[in-house]
């Protein structure tokens, strides 16, 4: 078996294992998520009990430290199947078409080959790392409904069912909603979300809940 053969034969099987990982999802291509603050107001009021707790308490990484925690981080996301494959597809491509079309050397061939085999495995597993810093993990609190605040778009009656129109991750989201001291609560007041039931959102006016 010649080189050429070899190379051909390692990017068929880099080729055939990185198209078989992205058909059965191997690649784990996960779309990024946002935490999500449903509570978060129309005019710049938050949702009423769902603090945070306070920003800077941490270790605090500097830039020799942040480099080698990204250069460690690479190295280990080089470790898996996916990159292997793509290593060995470009890998076996780049040294297939330079035994073909030069006459450099065996060793030669051999070391363009390596570094076309690492430059598609880093390439997959940079792409990768930045897709996973993209995730944040969901925060169940953040899809309570209760101290949502938003503003009533459709006159709410006292025996009756209006809307109300509160903000969702920057997105403006409708809500079937009842006044929960069966009063009427005219359109474009600021309301809070005290009880939510089957789809139905029972609230108070703004006002009434800062006496």
């Amino acid at each position: 078996m010649s080189w050429a053969d070899i190379y051909l034969l390692c990017f068929g099987i880099g080729a055939l294992w990185a198209l078989a990982s992205l058909l059965l999802g191997g690649l784990h291509l996960h779309v990024p998520k946002a935490g999500m603050h449903v509570g978060h107001g129309i005019g710049g009021h938050g949702s009423i009990g769902h603090g945070h707790g306070p920003i800077g308490h941490g270790t605090h990484v500097h830039g020799h430290g942040a480099a080698m925690n990204g250069v460690v981080g690479l190295l280990a996301d080089l470790i898996n199947p996916n990159c292997v494959a793509v290593f060995l597809a470009w890998f076996g491509a780049a040294g297939y078409l330079v035994t073909r079309h030069s006459r450099l050397t065996v060793a030669v061939v051999f070391a363009i080959a390596i570094v076309a085999g690492n430059a598609g495995a880093i390439a997959i597993a940079s792409f990768l790392r930045y897709l996973n810093s993209k995730e944040q993990p969901l925060d169940p609190g953040d899809y309570e409904m209760v101290g949502v605040l938003g503003r009533v778009t459709s006159t709410i009656r006292k025996d009756g069912v209006g809307e109300v129109i509160y903000v969702r991750d920057g997105a403006r989201c409708p809500l079937p909603a009842r006044s929960e001291e069966g009063i009427d609560i005219s359109r474009d007041q600021e309301v809070i979300v005290t009880r939510y039931e089957k789809g139905i959102a029972y609230v108070r006016t703004w006002e009434a809940m800062t006496q």
